[in-house]
């Protein structure tokens, strides 16, 4: 198991800093880049280095980290302009954790294996304030000898790591579980929306739900925001109608029926079009909320809030 004194972090977006800063706080030195100036002064307070140039920020790293937005981003970054592999030494390991396509996931691993690298599909489970606890889940696939020597690094920021695989195994992972968080939030707001409609106070629901058997750790969380009817993103609607997009690539590519894929990527085009595309993706309540005519809720308002 490789111990490494100096890593790289290509992405200090709102989930890729706190995890690059969880690196830092634990001694080891980090390199980071973005293309953000703003974003690179962030990460300098947070004690990483910041370079505006590719490759000064993987020079001498035998491990480098990714965090990007989207396919085409990664694409770009790895194979296109940033041409992040061609920076990186043979031998060394590229550990890519974000949520991205099967499709473009391959290319890059086949440009790695061209250039000698070994490289990790590596996206998390979380949201930044598990990132900032060290709590997020990493599903893993590609070399397992790779998982070793990345895995010192990857427990400074994770609680569990699954490797799932030599191929592409990660990704189906990762958009299967974003299903099931994307359908969980429509099945939220339509039982909420139910309640109200029967006279049930909000808090008294809500404390009921996150209690009852369905009350998973992603329920549990979200409790305390809908309480005060605050939206403010940690995943946004318009970032789970990208990720519904790739689930449903993915899924007639792989000849599985997704319905319910198919249902809430419509219900996340009406929030995003009705405005709520910034707010957190469990803003599907509001959609269920307009659908069954009643009275957005404010915090200060009767915990009922019953239309006439």
């Amino acid at each position: 198991m490789t111990i490494h004194h100096q890593v790289a972090w290509v992405g200090l977006g709102k989930l890729g800093l706190p995890m690059a800063q969880r690196i830092a706080q634990e001694g080891v030195a980090v390199q980071g880049y973005d293309l953000s100036d703003e974003r690179l002064s962030l990460a300098e307070q947070a004690g990483i280095q910041a370079h505006r140039d590719l490759t000064d920020a993987v020079d001498g790293c035998r491990l480098v980290f990714v965090s990007i937005p989207d396919d085409r981003a990664l694409v770009a970054l790895c194979l296109g302009q940033g041409a992040l592999i061609r920076h990186m030494a043979p031998g060394s390991v590229l550990v890519e954790t974000s949520t991205v396509s099967v499709e473009a996931s391959s290319q890059v691993a086949e440009a790695a294996e061209a250039r000698g690298i070994d490289y990790l599909r590596c996206p998390v489970s979380g949201n930044p304030v598990a990132a900032e606890a060290g709590t997020l889940s990493a599903m893993v696939s590609g070399s397992r000898d790779a998982l070793g020597d990345a895995l010192p690094v990857l427990r400074h920021f994770t609680k569990a790591q699954y490797w799932l695989g030599e191929d592409e195994q990660a990704r189906f992972a990762k958009l299967a579980i974003n299903l099931m968080i994307a359908v969980s939030a429509g099945m939220l707001g339509e039982a909420l929306a139910m309640a109200r409609k029967g006279n049930i106070a909000w808090e008294a629901m809500l404390e009921l739900v996150a209690d009852s058997a369905v009350g998973s750790p992603m329920v549990q969380y979200k409790v305390p925001p809908l309480r005060e009817r605050d939206f403010t993103s940690t995943f946004s609607a318009t970032q789970m109608a990208k990720d519904l997009d790739l689930i449903l690539g993915c899924a007639h590519d792989a000849g599985v029926p997704v319905p319910l894929a198919a249902q809430m990527r419509e219900a996340y085009t009406s929030l995003i079009a009705t405005g709520h595309g910034e707010d957190d993706y469990i803003a599907t309540i509001h959609h269920t909320e307009r659908l069954a005519g009643l009275a957005a809720l404010e915090p200060a308002t009767d915990p009922q809030g019953m239309t006439s």
